[in-house]
């Protein structure tokens, strides 16, 4: 039972976002006149957890929700950077922190399938090196070590909400 794009129209495009209305041919013969956008670049991200179980996050406002919240650091992979390469890359320039090798893969997500084409490949590493100051420090407001065993209640409060940050937390929760 698939879904087939018959057609689709652009609506606007900029070098982040293409969005474009689509006329989709479903399963029983109807039409369905649906939005897709399709981002530039898939997005690469890293947890970092330390020899005292703490992950290194970043609290965040988020102005299109108008929420803050702790995230994973994470961000666009460039045009031939490998997404490994790219989820190092980003922690530094958000955090100040140089994550320790190996870096491992832990999870891929596309985090709203229904409506984006957007992709985030994320990996693991164990502990960091500070490097000095964040390149990127307009990206976050507090960078922090956050105990593991905080994770759930900072959930259940709501003060971590972002889809990415979530599969990953609890990924990492359920293999500790």
């Amino acid at each position: 039972m698939t879904w087939h794009i018959e057609s689709e129209r652009d609506l606007y495009r900029d070098k982040w976002v293409h969005l474009t209305t689509a006329d989709v041919l479903l399963p029983d013969g109807r039409h369905l006149d649906h939005r897709i956008i399709r981002t530039a670049a898939p997005g690469a991200g890293l947890v970092t957890v330390d020899e005292q179980q703490r992950v290194l996050l970043i609290w965040r406002h988020r102005f299109i929700t108008d929420t803050y919240g702790w995230e994973i650091p994470q961000g666009s992979i460039r045009e031939g950077e490998n997404p490994a390469d790219a989820a190092v890359r980003e922690t530094e320039e958000e955090t100040g922190w140089r994550p320790r090798q190996p870096i491992r893969r832990l999870v891929y997500t596309q985090p709203s399938p229904g409506i984006m084409t957007s992709e985030h490949h994320i990996f693991r590493a164990d502990g960091a090196d500070h490097i000095g100051a964040p390149k990127d420090a307009f990206e976050s407001d507090r960078i922090d070590w956050v105990p593991l065993d905080d994770v759930r209640e900072l959930i259940a409060e709501q003060h971590i909400v972002a889809g990415t940050t979530l599969v990953a937390l609890l990924l990492l929760l359920v293999d500790r």
